[in-house]
């Protein structure tokens, strides 16, 4: 399991960019709220403490994570974005829906990233159970949403 040899909120401040002068966008899924809320918040504090101002970050809610490539695509056409970052969470079923979700939007988040020529981010929890989840959103493991924003200005300096 990666997540256990690194925690998603632990990084070297001194090797992330500021997000000063920075714009960015955040499309979080509205479905596993509890898990999503916890992402978002992540997300928001991390750069907002890296020099990004409350008024350049922009959240735009989408129904699941299957929309979450679409409410990207969207965002980038409404507005200059330096990066969007993607917030959702896919919990295995006891069906093979979570294998073409999962693929579906991780393809789909990437394929915009390169059409558009912006980051965005892949903030996309898959786990097996709600524990874990719960783990990878503020728990035992950190918060994959300090992960995403990282990312998202770690891309912004390239």
């Amino acid at each position: 399991m990666a997540t256990a040899l690194k925690n998603l909120s632990s990084y070297n401040q001194d090797e992330v960019p500021s997000g000063e002068d920075g714009i960015f966008g955040i499309v979080i899924s509205e479905w596993n709220t509890e898990v999503t809320s916890a992402l978002l918040d992540g997300a928001v504090k991390t750069l907002l403490d890296n020099g990004v101002e409350e008024k350049d970050i922009y959240i735009q809610y989408v129904p699941g994570s299957f929309e979450l490539p679409f409410g990207a695509a969207k965002l980038l056409d409404k507005k200059r974005f330096d990066a969007v970052i993607c917030l959702g969470c896919v919990i295995q079923g006891e069906t093979r829906h979570f294998d073409f979700i999962c693929q579906a939007v991780a393809n789909g988040i990437m394929e915009v990233s390169l059409e558009k020529e912006i980051p965005v981010i892949f903030g996309v929890l898959t786990t097996n159970s709600q524990e874990q989840a719960l783990d990878r959103c503020g728990g035992k493991h950190g918060n994959k949403g300090v992960e995403a924003a990282i990312t998202a200005l770690k891309m912004t300096s390239l």
